[in-house]
């Protein structure tokens, strides 16, 4: 089956358009005496983080959980509360190949969205990082209450786009995130890198 031409781009928020320097949190861990890796092993197991991408908890609680179960690995309460602030502090930066191949797309005429599951702290990140005014729409699974991949998280991107899902092209760095936008029947590019967005260029036919 030939696919429609795509007319709109929803792009990843972390690991396409904002990366993460794995050098800050092993710095973070060392000062500490923590094991390597042990912050965001803590704060990505499912019980914990899912509820903060759909919006159950705010982020402060989130990491509060994170500082709760470091406690032992620290000794003391205040000590952990501490690492996890100051690993907080830091919050990435901008891949400026896919900012520029955001605004070019936009200047064709593109709408673009930004199709993340994320927490409450997103708007502040977003300004933080000078991204406000970037892209057309952001479509963030807490304040939606459904995240990536469910069908339902990508019909609201779709809906936010203003597109049919057959013509929105999708780019994230994750495969389930890449295979549920197909099921829903959007387009959709498993990122590896700046080196993709030719690839996209063509794909988006602009």
């Amino acid at each position: 089956m030939v696919r429609e031409r795509a007319t709109a781009l929803l792009v990843d928020f972390d690991g396409v358009l904002r990366r993460w320097d794995p050098a800050v949190a092993a710095g973070v861990e060392r000062e500490y005496g923590l094991s390597s890796g042990v912050l965001a092993e803590i704060a990505m197991q499912w019980d914990r983080l899912q509820p903060v991408l759909t919006g159950q908890v705010s982020h402060a609680d989130w990491m509060t959980s994170v500082a709760d179960a470091l406690t032992p690995s620290v000794g003391d309460a205040e000590r952990a509360r501490a690492a996890v602030a100051q690993w907080q502090r830091y919050r990435g930066e901008v891949d400026p190949d896919v900012l520029a191949f955001i605004r070019e797309v936009r200047a064709a005429g593109i709408r673009v969205g930004l199709g993340t599951n994320a927490t409450d702290l997103l708007d502040a990140d977003l300004a933080a990082l000078d991204l406000v005014g970037e892209l057309d729409v952001v479509v963030n699974s807490s304040v939606l209450g459904v995240h990536k991949p469910a069908p339902e998280y990508f019909r609201a991107a779709c809906e936010a786009l203003e597109t049919a899902p057959s013509q929105v092209l999708f780019v994230d760095d994750e495969d389930r995130a890449v295979s549920g936008a197909r099921v829903a029947r959007l387009s959709a590019h498993r990122w590896s890198g700046p080196g993709d967005l030719r690839y996209l260029r063509a794909a988006l036919a602009y």
